[in-house]
């Protein structure tokens, strides 16, 4: 207890942050009817008030792709999602589970290929959450101790659109997803591995190398994602010191591009407040634009897969967007999207209070 005491003092977060309704109970509740009452609270909120924005009825959805890492019952969420809404039964549904902090990015490159797989206009829904009723770590393993102090209760929900009459009232374009995988090398594989401990209590363990191995995987994207959404004058210089040093075998520093000539807001995922200062630092932004991380960190905690778009709520209700601003989303898996463009974007997590 003293070591989750200690990691909850330096983690940024608020007392503001939410646990489930089974965990405030005495004795707290882990069961399966638990998980499943937190699964509805957030899943079906979020996508009641997405619904209420976009002024869409249920069966206008033709694509649902729900993401929660740890907790996949049987029916499915998505199927939980359809029975509550009463969604067509022609509907393509998908559930993704075990991928992590990324995998609602995943969900958002999924139903983007599935709306242009189908040929014709079509509504997609993206529903991204994490539930933390069935997966508190009841051992004493360090390593495992750390989620149960910085991941809380969330959702978000998210619909994209190619019907073409949308365009007038859509908020943002998909423009590029870019996607690599490090799971072929073992200490990636392993660097976020959920086991039972040596007295069989069930547990996710955050590896010591979690942080380079995101390194990595931060920089292979970032390599595969510069040129498409880089000026020229930034790839013209990282260029020339590619040649310097692989060519010419000069020892010179290599150069990282500065990302913040291609975009004007970030939504970094608010894993912890490591993650958010270590990404800040490495992509040289200022206060004001590590501000939507932060302050989603600190009043929210760490809900997995949707800490991306609880931070682009923050950007929507605090910073503000204009036409022709360029949001990145970087997550290992990372997304670019420019606002005012064919797809139809909406993510509802609450409006963000803002630090004093």
């Amino acid at each position: 207890m003293d070591f989750q005491v200690r990691i909850l003092n330096k983690s940024g977060l608020s007392e503001e942050t939410f646990f489930p309704p089974g965990l405030h109970k005495d004795p707290p509740e882990f069961d399966m009817k638990w998980a499943r009452e937190e699964a509805e609270l957030v899943m079906f909120n979020a996508v009641k008030d997405l619904l209420a924005k976009t002024r869409l009825a249920p069966r206008d959805i033709d694509v649902l792709v729900v993401n929660c890492s740890l907790f996949n019952p049987t029916p499915s969420l998505s199927a939980m999602i359809i029975n509550h809404f009463g969604m067509r039964s022609n509907i393509d549904s998908f559930n993704l589970g075990g991928m992590g902090c990324s995998a609602g990015i995943i969900a958002v490159d999924l139903a983007a290929k599935m709306l242009r797989e189908r040929g014709h206009g079509g509504y997609a829904l993206v529903v991204s959450t994490e539930n933390i009723t069935q997966n508190w770590y009841h051992g004493n393993e360090r390593s495992m101790l750390i989620p149960n102090t910085i991941f809380r209760m969330g959702s978000a929900a998210i619909l994209l659109t190619s019907h073409a009459g949308e365009r007038p009232r859509s908020k943002y374009e998909l423009q590029h997803v870019v996607r690599c995988h490090l799971g072929a090398n073992d200490e990636a594989y392993k660097c976020v591995f959920q086991r039972p401990d040596d007295r069989q209590f069930i547990g996710v363990e955050l590896d010591k190398n979690l942080v380079s191995v995101a390194s990595k995987a931060m920089e292979t994207n970032m390599t595969r994602l510069g040129p498409l959404v880089l000026p020229w004058s930034e790839k013209l210089v990282f260029a020339a010191n590619w040649v310097a040093r692989n060519v010419l075998r000069m020892r010179v520093a290599r150069y990282i591009p500065d990302f913040r000539e291609a975009f004007d807001h970030f939504c970094l995922h608010a894993g912890g407040r490591g993650v958010v200062e270590g990404l800040s630092k490495q992509l040289r932004l200022t206060q004001k634009q590590m501000a939507p991380s932060a302050n989603t960190l600190h009043w929210y905690g760490n809900t997995s897969s949707s800490t991306v778009w609880y931070s682009f709520g923050f950007v929507e209700s605090v910073q503000g967007v204009k036409r022709g601003d360029i949001v990145w989303q970087p997550n290992c898996t990372q997304p670019a999207d420019p606002p005012a463009a064919p797809a139809l974007g909406s993510a509802s997590p609450p409006l963000h209070p803002v630090d004093p």
